[in-house]
C-alpha cells in the first residue's frame, strides 16, 4: 500500500495544498539526485517524496482523501458492516443503486419488492471467490491487479511552463501523456489502468511516468515565475525604446522606458507558469551588451563626457 502522503511531505493531513506544494519544494530540492549524487537513499527518499506530491497535486483526489473517501492508493474505502452512520445497514436499501450490493446481484430474484432471495444474495457475493454456482460474478472476483510500471519522460523547458502531450512507447503500446503546466523534475505522473494487465477480471495497474525538465540556457524557474537576461544596446538604455523578446510562450515586443539601467528588472504579468486561474510572472532583466569587437571610438567620445567614470550607486 501507498504510504500516507502527508507524512511523507511531513505537513499536517489536510494542509490546505499550498502548504503541500512548499513542503514539496523544500523537500525536492534537497532530495534531488543531482544534489545527492550516488546516495540510494536520497534517490528512494526523492521518489517517495514526489509520489505523495502527484498524489495530492490532484484538487479532487485530495478532497477525497481528506474526508476519507478514499485510500492513500486512490481506492474506494468500503464502509464495513459496523453501526455508524456510513455503514451499508445504516439505512436506506443497501441492494439499490448506489448500495454496497447493488449491481453484484442485478439478476437476482426477490421474494417481494425490495426483498432479495438470501441464496442468491450470497451466491453473488461468495460465488467467485468460492466456486459456488454461477461462476464468476462481477465485485468479488478471484486474480491479481496488474502491475504497476514505471517509466520516465524528458520534457523541455518551454513545455513544462506551457504543458503538452507527449507520447510514450510501453511495451508494443503507444501512449499519450498529458503534462500539466507547472510540472518540475522528479514530479510521478499516474496514469490509471495503463500498466500491466489484471488477472481474473481484475483491473490493470498504473503507468508511473517520472518527468525530468531539461535545464535552459536562458531561462530559470522561481517557482511560478520565470526569470530571464535580455541583451540590450547602449542606445536602448538611454533612449529606450522597443525590442523584440524571446519569451516561454513565444515573441513579444518589450518596452524599455528612457534612462534604464543595466541590470533594470521589467515585469510581464501571467508569462510566467501558466497554471490555470493563476499564472506566474516573467522577470526580464536588462543587461547592457556592448559591440563585439573594437570599441575604440565609443572610448574616445566617452573620454569626452565629463562623468566618464563617475561610479554608480552601489
Amino acid at each position: 500500500m501507498a504510504e500516507e502522503p502527508y507524512a511523507v511531505l511531513g505537513v499536517t493531513r489536510g494542509a490546505p495544498f499550498a502548504e503541500v506544494r512548499k513542503a514539496y519544494r523544500k523537500l525536492a530540492k534537497e532530495l534531488h539526485p543531482d544534489a545527492n549524487p550516488n546516495n540510494k537513499v536520497a534517490e528512494e527518499r526523492f521518489k517517495r517524496v514526489s509520489a505523495a506530491f502527484t498524489f495530492l497535486d490532484d484538487p479532487d483526489r485530495k478532497a477525497k482523501y481528506d474526508r476519507g473517501e478514499i485510500d492513500a492508493d486512490g481506492n474506494p474505502k468500503f464502509a464495513g458492516f459496523g453501526g455508524g452512520g456510513r455503514g451499508p445497514f445504516s439505512g436506506g436499501d443497501p441492494f439499490g443503486p448506489g448500495g454496497p450490493f447493488g449491481g453484484a446481484g442485478a439478476g437476482r430474484r426477490t421474494t417481494g419488492p425490495g426483498q432479495p432471495e438470501f441464496e442468491d444474495m450470497f451466491g453473488d457475493l461468495f460465488g467467485a471467490a468460492f466456486g459456488a454456482r454461477g461462476g464468476a460474478r462481477p465485485g468479488f472476483q478471484a486474480g491479481a491487479k496488474g502491475q504497476d510500471i514505471q517509466t520516465t519522460i524528458k520534457i523541455d523547458f518551454e513545455d513544462a511552463i506551457a504543458g503538452t502531450k507527449q507520447r510514450v512507447k510501453v511495451g508494443d503500446r503507444t501512449i499519450d501523456v498529458t503534462i500539466p503546466a507547472g510540472v518540475e523534475t522528479g514530479r510521478t505522473l499516474r496514469l490509471r489502468g495503463q500498466g500491466g494487465a489484471g488477472q481474473g477480471g481484475m483491473p490493470a495497474g498504473d503507468l508511473m511516468v517520472t518527468v525530468t525538465v531539461k535545464p535552459h540556457p536562458v531561462f530559470q524557474r522561481d517557482g511560478d515565475d520565470v526569470r530571464m537576461d535580455l541583451p540590450v544596446s547602449l542606445r536602448e538604455i538611454l533612449e529606450g525604446g522597443r525590442v523584440e523578446a524571446t519569451i516561454p510562450s513565444g515573441t513579444v515586443s518589450l518596452t524599455i522606458p528612457p534612462g534604464s539601467n543595466s541590470g533594470t528588472v521589467l515585469r510581464l504579468k501571467g508569462k510566467g507558469v501558466a497554471r490555470p486561474g493563476a499564472p506566474g510572472d516573467l522577470f526580464i532583466r536588462l543587461i547592457l551588451g556592448l559591440p563585439e569587437g573594437d570599441n575604440g571610438e565609443l572610448k574616445t567620445l566617452l573620454a569626452k563626457w565629463s562623468r566618464w567614470d563617475e561610479p554608480p550607486k552601489r
